[in-house]
């Protein structure tokens, strides 16, 4: 069914651009600052929040070409969702080699128009029928999903466990699914390499737990389905990334408070319970673990971490883990782990770390 909401804002949002135009009077379209800088961070809530920035966006002689991509693309959504249909964020940039003189040179430009009118309508880009192209994570471990076939509308059990060698595949879309567990804790992986070796070895049911693969940066659909699942069963969240300024800083810190180009949407998209398993600086001392130089964009991303990231600056923790980092100047890698052999990661690290959540890392 068409979202009549998404719809009634979309053409809301013509017709005044419309009326203005007839009145001889410059339209414009008025948006919310994406950025770090526009962000507040509330322990209370747990995620980035928009402040007060916004920008306009008017039909001047210099963004004549801007605002017409932005009606064009606002155009597009319309349809997408009048037809309950989809694009993906490439096929989107493609449609537009039609709009004669305001069609995208580049997708990153396509990219950015349809997150402003994400933030201008407060929704997320699903409801506005784009999605994005890379596929949202893999699941396996002590977890029963329940979705819907789209034929016959029944439903459909999915178990976990019974995947083989293979693993479940978050959706794009996770609104609509349910779940049966009664594993203890939620274990979200950054690398494709460690995700396979605890897949690999069961790991989930020595462990009792859910094995998430985020593959990087996690999807949108990959955070909200560790979200939905967290506060379903109110179990933790524990995250295991390399230990870097960019696993830190960007993967951690996304799927737990968000971002600052996705404030509008954080309350959905994060997962304030999360809580930081490792690897950790002080990890790199303990275990003896092999290293690589900090690069300058590490060091880089570090600096800016502490003095603009308002979750680092609030967390005194993550201020010295960074400083020692930097200190100590490397960076070790979930697989560093190896070095003490290949299931060291299962029969040791993890056992350990696990013993002692309320150590972790906010």
């Amino acid at each position: 069914m068409p979202d009549v909401k998404v719809l009634d804002a979309i053409v809301a949002a013509a017709k005044d651009v419309h009326s203005r135009i007839q009145k001889g009077r410059k339209p414009s379209l008025k948006m919310p600052v994406r950025s770090l800088q526009n962000v507040v961070y509330k322990p209370r809530t747990g995620f980035f929040e928009l402040l007060g920035k916004t920008k306009e966006r008017a039909l001047t002689v210099n963004t004549v070409k801007t605002f017409a991509q932005t009606l064009r693309m606002m155009s597009l959504s319309k349809t997408l969702v009048e037809g309950d249909d989809i694009a993906t964020k490439r096929e989107a940039y493609y449609v537009s080699k039609n709009w004669g003189d305001c069609r995208f040179d580049e997708q990153p430009e396509s990219d950015m128009i349809i997150e402003d009118i994400e933030a201008y309508f407060s929704v997320n880009r699903e409801q506005l029928g784009f999605i994005p192209e890379e596929k949202g994570g893999a699941v396996s471990g002590n977890l029963i999903v329940i979705d819907t076939d789209r034929d016959s509308k029944k439903k459909l059990r999915i178990d976990c466990t019974k995947f083989g060698s293979g693993a479940y595949s978050i959706p794009i879309n996770v609104e609509h699914l349910e779940f049966e567990t009664d594993a203890e804790f939620i274990l979200a992986i950054e690398t494709a390499g460690m995700y396979q070796r605890l897949q690999q070895h069961s790991y989930w049911k020595k462990a009792n737990c859910i094995l998430i693969s985020m593959g990087g940066v996690p999807t949108r659909a990959c955070r909200r389905f560790v979200r939905r699942l967290a506060d379903f069963k109110r179990i933790p969240v524990y995250v295991f990334v390399d230990c870097d300024p960019y696993g830190i800083a960007n993967i951690y810190r996304t799927l737990k408070v968000g971002s600052g180009n996705a404030a509008h949407v954080n309350e959905f998209f994060c997962v304030p319970q999360a809580r930081f398993l490792g690897i950790t600086p002080m990890d790199i001392k303990k275990y003896k673990l092999p290293t690589h130089p900090l690069k300058e964009v590490d060091i880089k991303r570090a600096q800016d971490a502490i003095k603009n990231d308002p979750f680092v600056q609030h967390h005194r923790e993550w201020q010295d883990a960074f400083n020692l980092l930097m200190e100590m100047g490397v960076r070790a890698e979930q697989q560093a782990l190896a070095k003490h052999g290949l299931n060291y990661v299962i029969d040791t690290y993890l056992p350990e770390k696990l013993a002692a959540p309320h150590k972790f890392l906010p």
